[in-house]
């Protein structure tokens, strides 16, 4: 299967909420409506500072996405880049694609004068540590987190 990836486009706002909605729920997690519609429309502005890419398959099926970012940070001249969310139909899953979006995300970061790629996966999550130990390394950081 040949993977495409392309920044996602307004067409896309169905088949990116199905899949959105994949996501959510395999992260045991629920939004409002109201907060996913706005995720859209910020990853629709080009003026925002969240960024989204879709990899589309052969027959010109998106089959995943991916969300990031770039940030300030304390220890570096450039900005750091924050890949925020990455997801993959079943369908879709080992031909590439996830492979491909990081790779994609990596390019516009180096692009943009990023010294660093990053993201959090859950511990539980192997399919997905499987990809990531090819592709990156593992750092021993934990994350702690206090909701507001």
């Amino acid at each position: 299967m040949t993977i495409t990836i392309r920044p996602l486009a307004k067409t896309d706002k169905p088949i990116w909420h199905e899949l959105w909605q994949g996501y959510l729920t395999y992260y045991r997690s629920e939004l409002d409506a109201d907060v996913t519609e706005l995720t859209w429309a910020r990853l629709m502005d080009v003026d925002f500072a969240i960024h989204g890419l879709g990899a589309e398959n052969t027959e010109g099926n998106l089959v995943g996405f991916t969300h990031y970012l770039f940030h300030p940070v304390t220890w570096s001249k450039g900005p750091r880049c924050y890949l925020e969310d990455l997801f993959t139909a079943k369908a879709a899953r080992n031909t590439g694609a996830g492979r491909a979006l990081i790779e994609a995300v990596a390019d516009a970061a180096r692009a943009s004068g990023a010294n660093q790629l990053y993201w959090l996966t859950e511990d539980h999550n192997k399919r997905a540590h499987y990809l990531y130990d090819k592709v990156a390394d593992k750092t021993e950081f934990i994350k702690y987190k206090k909701n507001l």
